[in-house]
């Protein structure tokens, strides 16, 4: 074997490990990624069941239910409502006509069920992504513009 040739073969072998290990990262940093949806956006173009997807809106009034540890109750952006399904402990903040953000899958009945549920911190904060999505819906309340613009993390301003 030439020594040019050696040094194609190096190459050639040097570049595919460097694909393949591009490739297998990108495949398992897929399976990390959350994509967040309004109610709207699910009605619009639901995401594949076996997806995890991350759901904003206000809790809709008048809709929790709760049985033992699963609670059932509706998130809605104003213009489309969806059911979701946790089970496990809310946080202390949860309450109806309040902003939340439900991490987890849709059902093939088209309902939602919840691995993790996410509430406000404070009184005057609500998630970037749930202000804007209820900003283009047109139901977002005068007053709380400056409210979406506070970073999450941190205690409360005062």
């Amino acid at each position: 074997m030439t020594r040019k040739r050696r040094r194609l073969v190096i190459l050639s072998l040097f570049l595919l490990g460097l694909g393949s290990a591009t490739a297998l990262s990108l495949l398992a940093f897929q399976d990390s990624l959350v994509f967040f949806f309004s109610p709207s956006d699910l009605a619009r173009r639901p995401p594949p069941t076996d997806r995890a997807v991350r759901v904003g809106g206000l809790v809709e009034p008048g809709s929790v239910a709760r049985s033992g540890t699963e609670v059932r109750f509706a998130i809605t952006d104003g213009t489309t409502r969806l059911a979701v399904a946790y089970t496990g402990i809310l946080p202390d903040l949860f309450r109806e006509g309040q902003g939340v953000v439900a991490n987890g899958r849709i059902q093939p009945d088209g309902s939602f069920r919840a691995s993790e549920i996410l509430a406000k911190h404070d009184e005057n904060y609500m998630p970037r992504e749930v202000a804007e999505s209820l900003r283009r819906e047109g139901h977002w309340r005068d007053g709380a513009a400056g409210a979406a613009a506070q970073p999450a993390q941190g205690g409360p301003r005062r």
